[in-house]
Parts: structure tokens; sequence; C-alpha cells
């Protein structure tokens, strides 16, 4: 038998999941047990964030159909107060099907609630040895890597001077030599918004690392702003989005920030490695899927996968995600489709640069002619929110009318997991506002009340 005391990406991380696929199946492993060392208490000169593990595991002479599972630990188990539960490799391989490798379950309760979504709801992209299916037309694009294609990237000075260009509307450009677009980055866009933040490099940074300049509300109020990039990139050297906007998300991430899985409708831009596409959807199936990228519940179970700073690819694609066919379940006169769709284009069509997204969900005047931006409304942006949420509650099953007491205990245990969101709303709204319409929502969803006015 051996012990190791290791990084907790030997049991999570993509580059290691034949190995721990390998020792689970076989029986192997005896213990997974990972620690937090918030504050250092571990070891005093490892970063504050990462999570030394212990990996305990036999020769192939001994079989353990179980074995000790705990993550996050912010103290050594003991007699009096051991966190650790058993896990077997059904289960590793229910939650993580294409790679095997370990989920980042804190609790109990985790566990019960992410293993049950996962027996109802398929994955985003499964594999196989006979290939990968998936039940979203997609392809997942990143455009430009920031330090290897940097070559290709003017900021504006360079814009102006190197290469004569001048301003065309929505921070696009035109010089003699074509077209130019703004390179947008992960920490560009947030929740249903692809004007969150401008960037600009510090002056006298040495890292290189871009800093956001968030958009204020007056700004975003206003459906010509845009955001100014730190670069501009050609067109012609940019892979073309296909139908003019796509869903673009951040991949840099961290379970203990305010959100995890952060993704809008982005229009005709450059991209950067640190915001990967989805491309080729169509209007509405784009809707649809960031309608539920963006749900609470989804973001939970990424944060019980995701256990370094990156929403990886692997990570994303074994998501638990509603497939098209279950969006035609009926609530009163709507189709859950109907009230993602209508939600989503409100809360993501604030601007005039996705036109051509309010174009292809068929929102125009009699003459054909997109019809203006809907106005950017914090209380009601948080109302559809809340809405959407209480919506995917129910399409994944956390929210079942059988058990309708322990559900609301669930959906409520799902938003005790976002902490700093409660601070946030509790300051600004005197109380954890999105968890109460989301609720409240759920009533009127299941009494067949789409539109139900909710204060």
């Amino acid at each position: 038998m051996v012990g190791l005391l290791v990084p907790i990406g030997i049991g999570a991380d993509k580059t290691s999941a034949n190995f721990i696929s390998t020792i689970t199946e076989n029986k192997q492993l005896k213990a997974f047990i990972a620690f937090e060392n918030k504050r250092r208490w571990l070891f005093k000169d490892v970063h504050a964030e990462d999570q030394p593990t212990i990996l305990i595991a036999a020769n192939v002479g001994r079989a353990y159909p179980q074995f000790r599972y705990a993550v996050k630990l912010h103290a050594l188990p003991t007699e009096q107060a051991d966190p650790t539960v058993l896990m077997d490799a059904a289960t590793l391989l229910a939650v993580n099907p294409n790679t095997g490798t370990v989920p980042i379950f804190r609790s109990s309760e985790d566990a019960r609630i992410v293993a049950g979504a996962y027996s109802r709801v398929p994955v985003l992209v499964r594999k196989s040895g006979q290939g990968e299916t998936k039940d979203w037309d997609f392809h997942y694009l990143t455009m430009f890597h920031m330090t290897n294609d940097s070559a290709h990237f003017r900021n504006k000075s360079e814009l102006d001077g190197q290469e004569g260009a001048w301003p065309i509307g929505n921070q696009r450009c035109q010089s003699a030599a074509g077209i130019w677009l703004p390179l947008y980055e992960g920490k560009s866009v947030q929740i249903y918004n692809h004007r969150y933040a401008s960037v600009i490099t510090p002056e006298g940074s040495i890292s290189g690392q871009g800093q956001a300049i968030h958009a204020s509300l007056d700004e975003l109020a206003t459906p010509d702003f845009c955001p100014t990039p730190r670069y501009w990139v050609k067109a012609s050297e940019a892979q073309a989005i296909k139908r003019g906007y796509a869903i673009g998300f951040n991949d840099v991430c961290n379970t203990n920030n305010e959100r995890s899985l952060i993704a809008a409708v982005v229009p005709q831009v450059g991209a950067g490695n640190t915001l990967p596409l989805l491309d080729e959807l169509d209007a509405s199936d784009c809707t649809l899927l960031v309608g539920n990228l963006n749900a609470i519940p989804c973001d939970y179970f990424a944060r019980n996968k995701i256990q370094s700073r990156h929403l990886n690819k692997y990570i994303l694609e074994q998501l638990p995600v509603i497939p098209p066919a279950t969006y035609a379940r009926m609530f009163g006169p709507k189709s859950a489709a109907d009230i993602v769709r209508a939600a989503v284009l409100e809360l993501s069509y604030t601007a005039h640069d996705l036109a051509p997204f309010a174009r292809d969900m068929g929102h125009v005047d009699a003459k054909g002619e997109v019809l203006p931006p809907f106005a950017w409304d914090e209380a009601r942006r948080l109302n559809l929110r809340a809405k959407l949420d209480a919506l995917y509650f129910i399409l994944y099953g956390v929210f079942e009318p059988a058990r309708a007491a322990e559900s609301r205990e669930d959906v409520r245990y799902i938003y005790s997991t976002f902490p700093i969101v409660a601070e946030k709303e509790a300051e600004k709204w005197g109380s954890y506002k999105s968890e109460e319409l989301c609720l409240a929502w759920v009533n009127a969803l299941m009494a067949g009340q789409p539109d139900a006015v909710i204060g």
C-alpha cells in the first residue's frame, strides 16, 4: 500500500484521469481526502487556495469496493469529527462519465443532489470509444491565444498611428488593411452582459494582465455603449463567428467567487482564449443553452466539479444540461422553451451590437426592422433571472411536487452555497432576493402561471 500527499489534480484533472479511473475501477483506492489551505493553516508556504490531498492506494491483491472521501477540509479528521464519506467508482462515472475523475462534493447533501441530477439529465457532451454524442449542435471555439497570438493584436495607439485606422462604430475600426474587431477577454463579460467591462493594461504592469474597468449602470442603460478593449484584431485574421453571435463564457473562475459559470451572448468580435465560444447555434438554441448555463443550479453543479481556476472544456462537457426535448414541457399556456427564450432575449439584447441576434429571434416590427434594445432595469433583470432559476430547478428535478417541502430545502441549500451573492443582495435589496423570488416563481410556474406578477 502507498500513501501520497499530492495536489488535488491527481484525482480531478483530465491529465490524470486514466490513473484515477483505473485504480478506482480496480478497487485499489482506499482514501482520497483533500484539504483547502485557507489561512495557510496546513502549510504556511503553500498558496492559500491550494488543496493538498492524501491519496492511499493498494496493489491489485487488495480490494476496496468503496474509499474514504472528503474535499475542501479545513481541519484534520478526528474520531470525534470525521467528515469523510464512502465513495465508489460507479459514482465517479455517473457524475464524470467521460473522465471518471473525482467530483468536488463538500457535503453529503452535495453528493445526493448532484448525483440525482445526473441520474435524470444527460451531460453536454458524452464521449465513448465510438466518438461523442451531444444534444446541442454547437462548435467549441477558442479564437486567439493571448500570448502566442499577440503579434496579431493592436492597442489603441498602434491602431491609430501604425495602422492609420478610424472608428466605424461598436468599437470597430477600419484601416487600409480592412476591418478591426475588438478583442474580448473572459473578464469582458458577466452573466447576460456582454458589455460588463472595458479592459486596460495598468501603467507599469510587468505581468501584462489586463485590468477590468466595470461599466456603470448609466453606461449599461445606454444601448450605444460598448466597452473599450485592450486590443483590436484584424477581422480577416479572426475566425468569424458563424451567425454573427455566439455564447461566450469566462474560462477563468474560482469556486470561492460570487459566481463560477459566467456566460453571455456576444456579438461578432475577436475572442481571447480566456473567452471560449460555443458557436454555430441558431438564435433559438442559443437562448436555451445560455439560459441553462447561467442558471443557479447549473453553476452549482459546476462548482461540484471545478478544482482549479479554470472552467476547462472537459468540465463544461460533463455538466448536466437539459436536452432540447425537455423544453416542450408546458407551464399553463407556455412551454419551457417559450419562457426561456423571452427572458433570455430581454436579458441579453440591451445594446444595438446584438441586433443580428434579436432579428433572428423574431424581435422585429411589422416591416421586419429589428426593434430597439430592452431597457436595463436592475429590479426587472433580477426578477427574470430568478424566474429562470426556478424553471431550471424544476426541469432538473431538484424541485419535485411530490416532495415539495424537501425540494424547497434543497433549493435553499443550493442558494446558500453562493454566500457572496447573498451578502451583496442583502446589502442592495435588504434580503437574499434571488432566493425569495425563485421560490415564489416555483409556486407560480407549478400553478401554470408563467406570467404571474411577483413583486
